[in-house]
């Protein structure tokens, strides 16, 4: 694979009970931290893997009947812990964004979209389609806020099943090579939402899988664990998430150096985590 350079952070976050991320789990809130990745790529310049949370959650959700989602996911972004704000402390003007890879629709991955005017925003053609078929009032049922999204999405949009080069994973399944160069690795992790892809990269220290939300907590994949009955409610598929997470157990089992990072798992997450963008910790 080729080297790229990775930095992690947090984009605001959730509260829910950690009983309801995985089976006998304590009854506690715990926090659900939007976790974003800035990617360096040799020549594609900065790509983002999904955009947490912004303001703009707050607005979108200031009526019923999507004021429900706010009273349910009791979320917490200051402007400071905005993507945008935080590529500008570090001296990345939000233009400079070239690519944005959007694992899926929910609303604390798209919060920053409309942020980043020149970005490619690549995502599944199945999720796009799945999207586009909500109503943009109960649309939030499904964890989409259509509020969050630029005017002119459907112009920027990349399917990464048309633009990549495949193959086929032992384990994982198709294998998308997004930039035609190995450098980014997508494979489809549906079930927790439509359409849902991680991706895997090589850095100069380690190999890294994003997994969005195919799971929530490290536990659920190390050991083949579901989440409480309760979110079959949420999800777009308990069956494909129960495909996906059985992929992923085996995955890791067969290559425990690769660090496996789901989006909201503060224990894997907070060692991850730097304030300032450094290029040489992970």
């Amino acid at each position: 694979m080729k080297i790229c350079n990775l930095y992690l952070n947090y984009a605001g976050f959730c509260l829910a009970k950690e009983k309801h991320s995985i089976k006998d789990g304590a009854n506690k809130m715990i926090k659900y931290h939007a976790l974003f990745g800035l990617i360096q790529h040799p020549e594609k310049g900065y790509i983002l893997f999904d955009t947490g949370y912004t303001y703009r959650f707050f607005d979108a959700t200031r009526k019923f009947p999507s004021k429900i989602y706010a009273l349910i996911t009791k979320v917490s972004i200051n402007k400071q812990d905005e993507i945008k704000n935080q590529m500008i402390r570090n001296g990345i003007r939000p233009e400079e964004i070239n690519h944005i890879l959007l694992s899926h629709f929910h609303a604390d991955h798209t919060g920053g979209l409309i942020d980043f005017p020149n970005a490619k925003i690549y995502c599944t053609k199945k999720a796009w389609m799945h999207t586009q078929g909500l109503s943009q009032l109960f649309s939030f049922s499904k964890g989409v806020l259509k509020k969050q999204h630029p005017e002119n999405m459907a112009d920027r949009i990349q399917f990464i099943e048309v633009i990549s080069s495949k193959t086929t994973h032992p384990i994982l399944g198709v294998e998308y090579d997004i930039f035609n160069d190995q450098s980014i690795l997508a494979y489809d992790l549906p079930g927790h939402a439509a359409g849902q892809f991680g991706i895997r990269l090589k850095t100069n220290k380690k190999n890294y899988f994003l997994i969005a939300d195919a799971c929530w907590l490290s536990a659920s994949y190390r050991n083949n664990i579901y989440p409480h009955p309760i979110v079959k409610l949420f999800f777009h598929s308990w069956k494909d998430f129960k495909q996906t997470l059985s992929k992923l157990n085996k995955f890791h089992r067969l290559h425990p150096e690769e660090l496996i990072v789901p989006t909201h798992c503060k224990q894997t997450t907070d060692p991850l985590i730097n304030e300032n963008i450094s290029w040489n910790e992970l």
